[in-house]
């Protein structure tokens, strides 16, 4: 049966690679070269006919596995070089195969991402409680896992999520100390820190992850800010208390769409009515969509970068109030070149905290992310909400004001 499953793989990858240049060598041997011979180039060997079969019937996610398992390797170059050749020339090609599954997982979004308070703590300790210096070695000095921002573009990793932090903050109109900030989904507490001791704010921190909550206490501690920063092992839906600031970076993406209204309602009941959030995620150009399967098997599962017209539509009957939206482009694409870059450097003590197919998972994630930024639909938004459209000024004047007062303020530091 290979020969079968291989003719219909030959005649998907000759629809699919319009663009480059790809060559296939097969299990018996042969070699095929897609591509009209400009742009990206790339390589692999396909070792069995399992793994053909497999390519064939949900190349979505067997690419990944494929290469984790090693029943696909990249020649003539790596993995990032064999998803350039196979992303860019997908903005033109859509395959039955990757669309018949899409439509699929995109009907049963509300069983995938039905992410309650147990499967939402279940999901994130599958990608948060790893080891924590697996993040430290590819990661900037505050352990900032969300995207960065370039304001030139040629910036150090530190550079830009130090001034990201700065843009977060000057959004959310922190004019005198002692404001109470909640953050939801907190990370290893660098944001909260920041805010604390930077801004004069007292911050609460909620997280799911034990690995995290343990490491930002300690941090915490560390910097002499534990009575003014606490960090609390919480379900955002648990939060009773109300707050003047509330900031959530890099979370939503793992609210899943049926939580968007209790997500929404949270910040609502949790703000003050002269209070201002700001919600940083992950999203999409062009509309709503489904999670690569490959990505929520290994990576994020329950999780789904949102489309910005799925998250306005329940901001609109949420009773809060639309203050400001911007879209960062190409961000998170530069951001992922640095982790993978950084990831690659400390590869070998990385493998030694796992293993060579961990690697191998995790160079496969790196690359296809920074990818569906640079060559897909993907990017970041952040919304300020209000409860009172009265609550900030009536231009991002303030914004810019204060982003450069902290940027004054730290390079003389």
């Amino acid at each position: 049966m290979i020969w079968l499953w291989q003719r219909l793989l030959d005649r998907m990858l000759a629809r699919l690679v319009r663009r480059g240049s790809f060559l296939v060598i097969w299990p018996n041997g042969r070699r095929s070269e897609y591509g009209d011979g400009k742009g990206f180039r790339a390589g692999i060997e396909i070792r069995d006919a399992a793994t053909v079969r497999a390519l064939a019937l949900n190349p979505g996610l067997a690419l990944g596995e494929a290469y984790m398992d090693q029943g696909l390797v990249p020649v003539n170059g790596n993995i990032h070089d064999v998803l350039c050749v196979v992303m860019d020339n997908l903005r033109d090609v859509r395959l039955p195969a990757l669309t018949m599954n899409a439509r699929l997982r995109k009907w049963l979004r509300p069983l995938l991402q039905a992410n309650g308070a147990h499967r939402a703590k279940h999901n994130v300790a599958h990608h948060y409680d790893l080891n924590g210096r697996l993040y430290s070695l590819f990661l900037d000095r505050d352990r900032q896992y969300s995207c960065a921002y370039f304001q030139r573009g040629d910036e150090t990793l530190e550079e830009a999520q130090a001034a990201k932090k700065r843009h977060i903050a000057a959004k959310l109109k922190l004019d005198r100390p002692d404001l109470s900030v909640l953050d939801i989904g907190c990370g290893w507490g660098g944001m909260a820190l920041t805010l604390a001791r930077d801004y004069g704010a007292r911050v609460t921190g909620i997280t799911l992850s034990e690995e995290q909550l343990a490491a930002a206490r300690a941090r915490a501690d560390e910097a002499g800010l534990a009575d003014r920063v606490t960090f609390e092992l919480m379900d955002y839906r648990a939060m009773d208390r109300q707050f003047d600031r509330i900031v959530s970076v890099g979370m939503f993406e793992h609210v899943g769409v049926p939580n968007y209204p209790a997500f929404f309602a949270t910040v609502k009941r949790c703000l003050k009515p002269d209070g201002v959030a700001l919600i940083h995620s992950i999203g999409r150009f062009e509309g709503p969509d489904a999670t690569n399967p490959w990505i929520a098997k290994y990576i994020f599962p329950g999780g789904y970068s949102p489309a910005l017209s799925e998250a306005l539509s329940v901001v609109e009957h949420s009773g809060l109030v639309m203050g400001d939206i911007e879209i960062l482009r190409l961000h998170y694409a530069k951001t992922l070149a640095h982790w993978r870059r950084r990831f690659a450097a400390n590869r070998d003590a990385i493998a030694s905290l796992y293993d060579e197919r961990f690697c191998r998972m995790f160079e496969f994630y790196l690359s296809g992310s920074e990818l569906s930024f640079r060559l897909a639909d993907h990017m970041n938004f952040q919304i300020q909400l209000m409860r009172d459209q009265e609550a900030a000024p009536l231009t991002r004047d303030y914004m810019f004001e204060q982003e450069r007062r902290a940027k004054l303020a730290s390079a003389s530091e």
